[in-house]
Parts: C-alpha cells; structure tokens; sequence
C-alpha cells in the first residue's frame, strides 16, 4: 500500500471514529446513561488515529515543493492542535467535559475531511 492510499484510509478512519465518539460525548453530556468508562479510552483512540493520520499526512506534504504547498500542513497540525486544546480545559470545564468532547470530537472530524480533500 502505497503512502497516500494509507494516508486515506486513516483519514476516513479517523472521521468516522472521531465523529462517533463526537456523538458520544454529546449524548452523554444530555443523558447520563451514556457515561460509560469506555468513552475516555475510545476517545483516546480516536485521537491516537488522528495522529497518525497526521505522521502519514506530514510524509506526504514533506515531498511536495514548499512553493507548491497550500493548507495542508495548517490542517495535519491544527488537528494535532485542537487535541491538545480539547486536553488543556477538561479539568477546567469539569461539568462541561464531554460537551467539550462532543463538539471536539466533530470538530476533529471535520479537520480530517478537510485534510482529506486537500491532500
């Protein structure tokens, strides 16, 4: 498997698990049987794919002439970014934790799709 063939199947994986654990962190913050253990370690998961969606990205972007370069690079590291946002507040925001999840889940998601069509 080729660099961008694998960088493409992490990125879709990565949407779909961040947009699931997006999901996720929503409902739990409206109903509390949704608070289950297992949502901090998916979590985690999901973004341990998102960064090496962005290794494999990084790869990729290395090997395109820096004059021919557009976003791509704001996007790989941007998401790596907004992970360590998402990990700065939780212990500020405690109510708030998996509203804050919840959108950032969605919100990572949506940066692999862009990181997607970009590169």
């Amino acid at each position: 498997m080729d660099t961008e063939s694998l960088f493409t199947v992490l990125t879709i994986a990565s949407a779909v698990v961040n947009g699931l654990a997006g999901v996720w962190g929503l409902l739990a913050h409206r109903d509390e049987r949704w608070r289950h253990a297992a949502f901090w370690p998916a979590t985690y998961v999901a973004q341990g794919v998102l960064a090496v969606q962005v290794v494999v990205g990084a790869l990729i972007v290395r090997d395109i002439p820096a004059d021919e370069r557009g976003l791509e690079p704001f996007y790989l590291f941007g998401s790596l970014a907004a992970v360590g946002i998402l990990h700065a507040y939780r212990q500020q925001i405690e109510e708030w934790r998996f509203l804050l999840y919840g959108f950032g889940g969605l919100f990572l998601m949506g940066m692999s799709l862009r990181a997607l069509a970009l590169v």
